[in-house]
């Protein structure tokens, strides 16, 4: 009979061992915008569109790649009204509109930069625009790298 328990016990530690190496924690991929700018152009007489660019840090446990990064501007219509700035409806956003990061190894900082995150035409009677509120930069998607 204690043959009988010592080979349960003995079977028990064995699965809980390898239930214990199975639930092994993945490392976890993580990366953050460092710097971010958005820049005014003129791509016309009487319109203007904001460009972005800047830094994007990995400071995850793992290598990332196709991080993708696109801008929001949130107060901005996505009605034509000239004299306010204006945004392309919540579709997919234009290969211009974005940039892919094919790979950050960790702690490794890559640039990006993208155009168009909002546009603007003009009145006549306006001399220049101003910058819309509540511009941000988004990190959308990215794949940990798998060793």
């Amino acid at each position: 009979m204690k043959t009988y328990y010592r080979n349960i016990t003995l079977i028990l530690t064995v699965v809980l061992s390898f239930c214990l190496v199975s639930c092994e924690k993945k490392k976890q991929g993580k990366v953050i915008i460092t710097e971010h700018e958005f820049v005014l152009r003129q791509d016309r007489e009487n319109s203007f569109t904001i460009d972005a660019k800047g830094k994007i840090r990995n400071v995850g446990e793992t290598d990332v790649k196709k991080v993708v990064v696109t801008g929001y501007c949130r107060s901005c219509d996505n009605v034509w009204v000239i004299g306010q700035w204006m945004i392309s409806p919540e579709i997919e956003k234009m290969p211009n509109q974005k940039d892919i990061i094919s790979y950050i190894s960790v702690g490794g900082e890559e640039s990006f930069s993208f155009e168009e995150v909002a546009d603007l035409l003009l009145r006549s009677d306006q001399k220049s625009p101003e910058m819309p509120e509540k511009l941000e930069v988004v990190i959308t998607s990215f794949e940990t790298v798998e060793e």
